[in-house]
């Protein structure tokens, strides 16, 4: 597969079989992410692999959390700003409608945050899910640094016939999350990315994007 394949192809997935990925798959993945860029070569990540019983555990006590109508560990960092304007909140109201249609989820189903909470917290099936940490004392450059990591790790997932779906949802239940992974406090969560394959006979879903013209302009090209 080459690169513009795998970009093609790398969507978020949301139903997973329970087949395993294999270690050594992960760590060759993994390995040949070392090599994403970082401003200053500081590699401000710190990655936790976590499946089988310990994953097993982890989604039980936060579809716990989720069914229970919990509303999550205080947030450390927005998921969004504020306060959304055109064209962005057009873009999201736009994929959240396509996503959870795609679920079976109404949008005007009373349990409807309940019900995506938990399907999140079970990481739709997933058999793997890294959970990406930076440093405290990291600021906003690092933050983008662990973004184009994470992006290459899922690259070369697809490379690897594996699928993912980034999740910022586990910072809900961060305090969860740290607890059943061995995180001290000197760290903060960045997100989580569910790792699997694909269930079969499950129609896959691809947001639409902007047109080049609406995100990149050329100067002097």
């Amino acid at each position: 597969m080459d690169v513009y394949e795998a970009v093609d192809s790398r969507r978020a997935v949301r139903a997973f079989s329970d087949e395993p990925v294999p270690k050594e798959v992960l760590e060759r993945v993994l390995t040949a992410a070392t090599r994403a860029p970082s401003s200053g070569n500081l590699q401000p990540w710190h990655l936790y692999v976590v499946a089988g019983e310990p994953l097993a555990e982890l989604k039980r006590l936060a579809t716990a959390r989720a069914l229970a109508g919990d509303p999550g560990d205080e947030r450390e960092y927005p998921m969004y700003p504020a306060e959304l304007t055109s064209p962005y909140l057009d873009r999201f109201a736009a994929a959240a409608a396509q996503r959870y249609e795609a679920l079976g989820i109404e949008r005007d189903a009373p349990d409807r945050p309940t019900r995506i909470a938990a399907l999140n917290s079970e990481a739709f099936g997933a058999p793997v899910v890294l959970f990406c940490y930076l440093d405290r004392a990291m600021g906003p450059g690092q933050w983008g640094d662990a973004g184009m990591y994470l992006q290459t790790v899922m690259l070369l997932l697809r490379a690897e016939g594996v699928h993912s779906c980034p999740q910022v949802m586990w910072t809900m239940y961060r305090e969860t999350v740290g607890r059943i992974v061995g995180a001290d406090d000197g760290l903060v969560l960045f997100c989580g990315v569910a790792v699997g394959f694909e269930k079969e006979d499950v129609p896959g879903l691809r947001t639409g994007r902007a047109d080049l013209a609406e995100t990149v302009s050329f100067v002097g090209v």
